[in-house]
């Protein structure tokens, strides 16, 4: 009897790994083993992580695809990886190279050669980008900020639960890392975009998110036109930066099981 397919959540900034909770839960009982590592620096709560944000100061695009590349080393067989957010770069970057079998990149950071820069995408990342300084330093947003950024297709009364249950300081130099991708000659957030010798990869994007706007991700959908590899999009409509963790996570995924059965994965 084979083992179960392993499955590998990996969060973006703000969130802490533990919010993959639900999912985790869902996934195993659809015969899967998931696990939801955190990034350099995170701690085993969301409560230890605020009170040592200088352990994710300074911790950059290179430095979270090689933990998971070492989560990675240690299972029995290569893993889909599902990533929200940056997340959803660094599944594409261990898509690409080989070290998982499928990826699924919901509201994905921006990887180099996505062109659109939405105003509502700026002003989602200027906590972080407004100071150069915080290239090194670990920035927490206020609950304001996570309302724009996250919770602006929600009520303000959920959003304000889930920026008190799950964000997390997070890193200021994978922002500056992505925004400045296009140019840079050796970006970290640079993917090899028309490989065709690669697994099944899923793109979901919310059209109301600020954070990753929707044009965004489609950008990204696109650089991948030259690739006869299996590259799909799915939208939804009326969904913000917190698809994943709100109310309405169970839709998002539904649609992220269905897929990979539909490629038999």
């Amino acid at each position: 009897m084979s083992s179960p397919t392993p499955v590998i959540f990996i969060h973006g900034l703000w969130i802490h790994s533990a919010a993959w909770q639900p999912w985790q839960d869902l996934f195993r009982a659809e015969g899967y083993e998931p696990s939801a590592p955190g990034w350099p620096g995170d701690l085993q709560t969301v409560e230890a992580t605020r009170k040592n944000a200088a352990a994710l100061a300074g911790v950059g695009i290179d430095d979270i695809t090689a933990a998971y590349r070492a989560v990675i080393a240690d299972l029995p067989s290569k893993p889909i990886v599902i990533g929200h957010s940056f997340g959803g770069l660094i599944a594409q970057k261990l898509l690409s190279s080989g070290d998982a079998i499928a990826a699924v990149a919901i509201d994905p950071g921006q990887i180099k050669g996505v062109k659109p820069v939405p105003f509502a995408q700026i002003r989602s990342g200027l906590p972080v980008l407004k100071s150069p300084g915080n290239r090194k330093k670990a920035v927490s947003l206020t609950a304001k900020q996570f309302r724009y950024g996250f919770g602006n297709a929600i009520s303000e009364t959920e959003s304000n639960r889930l920026y008190a249950e799950w964000t997390i300081p997070g890193p200021g130099r994978p922002l500056f890392e992505a925004s400045t991708a296009n140019f840079s000659k050796t970006s970290p957030a640079a993917v090899d975009t028309s490989k065709s010798d690669r697994g099944p990869l899923l793109f979901i994007a919310g059209g109301k998110d600020h954070t990753v706007p929707q044009v965004v991700a489609e950008a990204a959908y696109h650089l991948y036109s030259k690739s006869a590899a299996v590259t799909d999009l799915r939208v939804f409509p009326d969904r913000g930066h917190s698809l994943v963790l709100d109310s309405g996570w169970r839709g998002v995924a539904d649609a992220t099981l269905a897929w990979l059965k539909s490629h038999s994965l």
